[in-house]
């Protein structure tokens, strides 16, 4: 069925049969290019709010921990404070976050002055062991999600250093390319040197098991559920209040019935202007935003991916376009998609295994921010008791 818009220009080209156009094209581009009012959501910004002191910890720590020996000394982790997008200096942020770091004097070098070194903790490093069992246990979890960015690219194949950038958001080791991926040699082919901006990682033998989106194996599992067939589509829910225009509303009904292309599915034969193409796109941004750890991606995190899923260059406008599927966040001044299905107020619900690990960093957090809660009331209640004993010995 046609929209009023689609209707209108259909009618121009008919009564003008002498203009060789192509109507489809143009009702494509004037339809996908039309805007959709960005309204703040409070409770996916407050989302992203939350893991802000376990983000910024997390840095430090890593940044420790890529040292040689795992230890640093103060001063030269306090030069590093931009790089870490610490807005604390780095004592301030050790007294807030006792339980990572033991301080110990060292020199150097053997004749100059000893400084403050920082190293891990026993606490920590139990953490980093808690780390690697996670990993191991979820293995072929990463596997599959590491074939997945592959099986979705447009000629198979990733480059290495640009996996390496997006590692924390979709749950990978530090070491997932030297590690697991040499130990998978029928799925993956990894070609130079990662790190040196030309190695490759290739995808060896296509899964069939892994090329089912999160929205075809929910279709599958509630016709095996009701015993009749579903078909895929998005779960599209308007945030409350928000009103989408006329005109913009016979585009969303007329593309949602349009059937479903998966990530998977080879689309080299569509136009990238076509309504099929933006479906398409939906469907991979949906697919990879299911893929990352917390549902969400920085959007020019997924900008450096252009050139292997075939993103447009205004390919931003999709989460906009499409504000019942996706959200794009602000907050921190960073543009951030997010899946809003994945979310119930400011809670992830779909919960990736991979969480696990920041769990028990919590905990390892957590019991530090109650040992410092613990000192602090200490130590007033000495202060008090003080002031007792010489406000007595003053009345005397």
């Amino acid at each position: 069925m046609l929209s009023k818009t689609q209707k209108t220009i259909s009618s121009y080209f008919h009564n003008n049969p002498n203009l060789n156009v192509d109507l489809n094209r143009i009702v494509t581009r004037t339809i996908s290019s039309l805007k959709v009012e960005w309204r703040k959501d409070q409770n996916l910004d407050k989302a992203i709010q939350n893991d802000k002191r376990y983000k910024q910890c997390a840095r430090v720590v890593k940044e420790v921990l890529n040292e040689p020996g795992q230890v640093i000394p103060l001063r030269y982790l306090e030069k590093r404070r931009e790089r870490m997008r610490l807005k604390v200096r780095v004592e301030t942020f050790l007294k807030q976050n006792p339980g990572l770091f033991d301080e110990y004097y060292d020199r150097i070098k053997p004749k100059t002055e000893p400084l403050r070194f920082l190293r891990v903790t026993d606490r920590l490093q139990n953490f980093l062991e808690e780390e690697k069992r996670i990993f191991k246990e979820n293995e072929n979890f990463i596997v599959s999600k590491l074939c997945k960015l592959l099986m979705m690219s447009k000629d198979k194949v990733v480059s290495a250093d640009k996996l390496l950038h997006v590692k924390r958001e979709f749950g990978f080791p530090n070491d997932f390319l030297v590690d697991i991926v040499p130990r998978y040699p029928q799925y993956f082919r990894l070609t130079g040197s990662p790190g040196e901006g030309k190695s490759f990682l290739e995808l060896v033998s296509w899964e069939p098991e892994f090329a089912k989106s999160v929205i075809e194996r929910r279709a599958e599992e509630e016709s095996r559920s009701i015993g009749i067939r579903v078909r895929p589509g998005f779960n599209v829910k308007l945030p409350p209040g928000f009103v989408l225009k006329k005109e913009m509303r016979e585009w969303v009904r007329d593309w949602v019935d349009l059937d479903y292309i998966s990530p998977y599915e080879d689309v080299s034969h569509l136009d990238q202007a076509s309504r099929e193409m933006e479906k398409r796109s939906v469907g991979l941004f949906h697919e990879l935003l299911s893929l990352s750890l917390y549902k969400r991606v920085p959007v020019p995190t997924l900008g450096k991916f252009c050139d292997e899923y075939r993103f447009s260059n205004a390919f931003s406008s999709v989460f906009t376009r499409h504000s019942g599927i996706f959200y794009m966040s602000l907050k921190g001044g960073i543009k951030t998609a997010m899946l809003r299905e994945a979310y119930r107020g400011d809670k992830l619900i779909d919960l990736d295994p991979l969480l696990e690990i920041k769990d028990k960093f919590n905990e390892l957090l957590e019991e530090g921010w109650r040992q410092r809660k613990e000192q602090i009331r200490l130590y007033q209640e000495k202060i008090r008791k003080g002031m007792v004993v010489l406000a007595s010995k003053v009345s005397e």
